[in-house]
């Protein structure tokens, strides 16, 4: 017999050498989900669970929109005057779409609970209209989401408003000339292609980028201007411009492996902590409970399974935020499947919170010329053949907002194993990651990040 398999110690308690009671750990989850119900569900309303405060004030907006196609909060009167609203319906009016522009501040706790798709689907239940086009504001304010009932991609609202993201020559434009563009683009039919045309833009312009910045980096480039005159105009310019160059050099974005243009990060930025908090938990509880009835004569993985559900309670302990929520769910699946008879993927890596991944495949990440085999699930397979920005979890990183996996591996887990894709074999698995001390060692090195900034 195995020292790994778990032993007997009382009836319903299942044990290894080393480690706690399974039961023992099942009252302690079983009080923190108590706990946590008592918090209540703050998953993203959908139209037909709304609140009444939801629903109230989503029909408020409807009735605005009966009466004018561009709804604006006075919180964003500054950025899209009464006028420019005026031209903005008129420009609606003139491509015969039933177009819909609703632009409210949204956050935490407010009547949409932060989400601009709950906000949308809300305000399409009021309204009772089909077909819809909606233009919104996203969850910070910062980009624009394109919406369409029915979900057949008809006039490619959600492309035309990403691609006004990229847009260069709207970089510094106003709120009301970016809709203005994005109407024009679901009233000509024309947001995928220039979407598509941007993307390929700003890939090319990294790549030259990069190429730029690795040629400069090479000792034959550092050693082309070795003149008199080149040494003293080097000299002038420091003394000139030297600060200036200091304080760019700190800002001046750190290039990893994975980059993507901020308008992709559109995806759930406002997700509620205390409801993965809540899931995170069930996930290990039910872990736990299949490792009760788990037999190690008859299941191989035993032990494995043990390891990434001890694994999965230290990190639910000390989880700090999103993405350490997420990786107890990555944990409690890689549990699962070495409790399963057959192989199984990881969760998505662009997204645990998308669920097991559907496939594996090779992925270019914008401005690099490398490719990364991932296993995505299948909205984000799709996304990717498609060449859409598939949705992915954003946190933040020195107070910028990033792809969790643009944070450095040294202070993330996460990103240092793409949630399970990127491990590099069958003997290297996140329990055993979180067993040697990485996690705790990567989240050390994150509080004195953060810490120093």
């Amino acid at each position: 017999m195995s020292s790994d398999r778990p032993t007997a110690t009382a009836p319903g308690v299942l044990t290894a050498p080393g480690r706690r009671p399974l039961s023992g750990l099942l009252a302690v989850l079983l009080l923190a989900c108590a706990v946590l119900l008592g918090t209540g569900s703050v998953t993203p309303a959908r139209a037909a669970d709304a609140t009444p405060a939801t629903k109230a004030t989503g029909a408020s907006i409807a009735e605005a929109l009966k009466t004018s196609p561009v709804y604006v909060d006075p919180a964003f009167a500054a950025a899209v005057t009464p006028a420019q609203q005026q031209q903005l319906a008129e420009q609606i009016a003139a491509t015969g779409l039933p177009v819909k522009v609703v632009l409210v501040p949204l956050q935490k706790g407010d009547a949409f609970d932060g989400r601009a798709k709950a906000m949308a689907a809300v305000v399409q239940e009021r309204l009772g209209q089909s077909p819809l086009i909606m233009i919104t504001s996203d969850d910070y304010g910062s980009w624009l989401n394109g919406y369409e009932w029915p979900a057949d991609n008809a006039h490619q609202a959600r492309d035309a408003a990403n691609a006004v993201a990229l847009i260069k020559e709207l970089k510094d434009a106003g709120l009301a000339a970016k809709i203005g563009r994005a109407i024009e683009l679901i009233g000509t039919g024309k947001g995928t292609e220039v979407y598509k045309a941007e993307a390929d833009r700003v890939d090319r312009e990294h790549a030259a980028r990069a190429q730029t910045e690795d040629h400069a980096d090479s000792p034959s480039a550092s050693s082309s201007a070795t003149g008199p005159f080149a040494i003293v105009a080097v000299l002038v310019l420091a003394l000139v411009i030297g600060s200036a160059l200091l304080v760019r050099s700190r800002r001046k974005p750190r290039h990893t492996a994975f980059t993507f243009p901020d308008a992709v990060f559109a995806a759930d930025r406002a997700a509620d902590e205390a409801g993965l908090r809540r899931q995170a938990a069930d996930e290990v509880l039910a872990l736990g409970t299949a490792l009760d009835g788990a037999d190690g004569a008859t299941t191989p993985g035993l032990s494995r399974a043990l390891d990434a559900y001890d694994a999965a309670g230290r990190v639910l302990d000390r989880a700090d935020g999103l993405p350490d929520l997420a990786g107890v769910l990555a944990l409690a699946a890689e549990g699962r499947a070495a409790l399963a008879a057959e192989p199984r993927l990881p969760l998505c890596f662009f997204d645990p919170r998308h669920g097991t991944a559907a496939r594996r495949t090779t992925w270019r990440p914008l401005g690099r010329r490398d490719r990364v085999d991932v296993a995505v699930c299948t909205d984000c397979g799709q996304a990717l053949k498609a060449r859409r920005s598939p949705q992915v979890l954003a946190v933040r990183d020195h107070g910028r907002t990033v792809p969790y996996f643009e944070v450095p591996a040294e202070r993330s887990l996460w990103a240092a194993t793409g949630y399970g894709s990127l491990l590099s074999g069958p003997d290297d698995t996140l329990a055993a990651r979180v067993g040697s001390g990485e996690f705790s060692r990567a989240a050390t090195r994150r509080q004195a990040a953060d810490h120093k900034d």
